[in-house]
This record gives structure tokens, C-alpha cells and sequence, in this order.
């Protein structure tokens, strides 16, 4: 799996979890590229503001002392899953091309559900529209989409939700989170 170099700060607690022993100071924040959550432990005497973008890569980082590991989906805080929206619709926009290529390529899970089934809001009518559309020509942006599927819910907004989802909860199937 690809290694972060960069985060998106979703919520600092500079007292750590309230319910634990140990009382140290913990970043709540997202990889900027493969979406992993994370749990980091700030160098002391560092703040953060939310929403901050911060170097996790290899060598010297100058606000995060280590990565503690992955963030366990229990134990994002609200705050954290408010933040998480709003990267999460920012990383969409500017990402768009990996998203459509996701609709252009999407393949059935078993012979009962398709991929694009997964996605809030879409469901059979919608994958055999998208199917066929393909067939002609490929997507090339979720304003084409919208365009060539009558009903369609909002593409961006339903990918936002599906990975919100895939982040948040336990899902069988993820499409986008490793």
C-alpha cells in the first residue's frame, strides 16, 4: 500500500481521549491521497488548526513526532466527522477523473450486484443506464454523466457519501478505501 506524505488535520485533541489513562495529545487526520485515517502524535509544544495540511512522509517532520497508526472508526469524534465531510467533497472535485474513470470501469461483484450499485442513491435502473451509456462512449466528467443519465442523483455527492460511509462504518465491500 501506497505510504502518506502528507495529512489533512480533522480534529486535535490536545488532551488526548477523555476516557483513557493516558493522557497524551493526539491529531485525528486523513491521508491526503488513499484516504486512510490516522492517528498522530504531535512534537510538543505544536498546535494545529483544523482543516491543516501536515508532512507525515519519511525524514524529518516538523509538527508530528509519529504516527501512532490507523484510526479506529469507534473512535472519531464528531468533530473529526464533520472535517471529514468537507475534505472529502474538496478531494472529489479535484480528484473528478479518478471518480468518473470509477463509473467508466466499474464491474459486477457477483451475479447479483454491481459496483455501481453500492454508490447511495443508485441503484439497477441507474447501473443498466450507466452500462449502456459507457458502451457508446466513455464519461468525461460528472457533468456528462448527469447529462446522459436521466434522474440521476448527484454524482459527486453520492461518491462523498459512499466513502464517508466506507470511512465511518463497517461496509463488505469497499470501492474506494484500501
Amino acid at each position: 500500500m501506497k505510504k502518506e506524505d502528507y495529512a489533512i488535520v480533522l480534529d486535535y485533541l490536545p488532551h488526548g481521549y477523555p476516557l483513557e489513562k493516558r493522557i497524551m495529545p493526539i491529531v485525528q487526520a486523513i491521508g491526503e491521497e488513499t484516504f486512510t485515517l490516522l492517528e498522530l502524535v504531535p512534537r510538543k509544544g505544536v498546535s494545529f488548526e483544523i482543516g491543516e495540511r501536515v508532512y507525515i512522509g519519511e525524514g524529518k517532520r516538523d509538527k508530528i513526532y509519529y504516527i501512532a497508526g490507523r484510526l479506529k472508526r469507534e473512535k472519531i469524534t464528531e468533530a473529526a466527522k464533520e472535517q471529514l465531510q468537507d475534505f472529502l467533497k474538496d478531494a472529489v472535485i479535484k480528484n473528478e477523473k479518478k471518480f468518473v474513470a470509477f463509473f467508466n470501469n466499474a464491474q459486477a461483484i457477483n451475479k447479483r450486484m454491481h459496483q455501481i450499485e453500492l454508490i447511495p442513491g443508485m441503484g439497477k435502473k441507474h447501473m443498466k443506464e450507466i452500462l449502456k451509456q459507457r458502451e457508446e462512449k466513455p464519461f468525461e466528467s460528472f457533468a456528462d454523466l448527469k447529462k446522459r443519465i436521466p434522474n440521476l442523483p448527484d454524482p459527486e455527492k453520492a461518491i462523498v457519501r459512499r466513502i464517508f460511509k466506507e470511512l465511518t462504518e463497517f461496509e463488505r465491500y469497499n470501492l474506494f478505501i484500501g
